[in-house]
């Protein structure tokens, strides 16, 4: 019978680590605005993680953690509403949602 180890706040955050560089990767290399936007969603649940798993560990009677999470929540609801909005607005008028190709503010 094999021991198992308990799960700590190490692995918690080693979660939210590989998370978060997983969703940097996506915004500093990808080109497509939708991949963009899914990376930024990935460090964002990353932070989610890393709230809730600090709550758990540190302070269990508060509810910091989740209040902050769920704000984290809001917060990526909205970028996602006015985040797709765009795109589609862009890809309407210009039927690319490269961003390479978003060049119309420069002089």
């Amino acid at each position: 019978m094999a021991l198992v180890a308990p799960v700590g706040l190490t692995h918690f955050l080693l979660l939210g680590t590989a998370l978060f560089c997983l969703g940097l990767y996506g915004v500093f290399v990808k080109r497509n605005a939708i991949a963009l936007l899914m990376g930024i969603e990935l460090m964002l649940n990353a932070v989610n993680i890393n709230l809730i798993a600090f709550n758990k560990f540190i302070a269990p009677a508060n509810f910091t953690g989740q209040v902050f999470s769920i704000f984290v929540i809001v917060v990526a609801a909205a970028e996602v509403a006015v985040g797709l909005a765009l795109v589609i607005s862009i890809y309407r008028d210009r039927a690319t949602t490269s961003v390479d190709d978003l060049d119309w503010l420069k002089w």
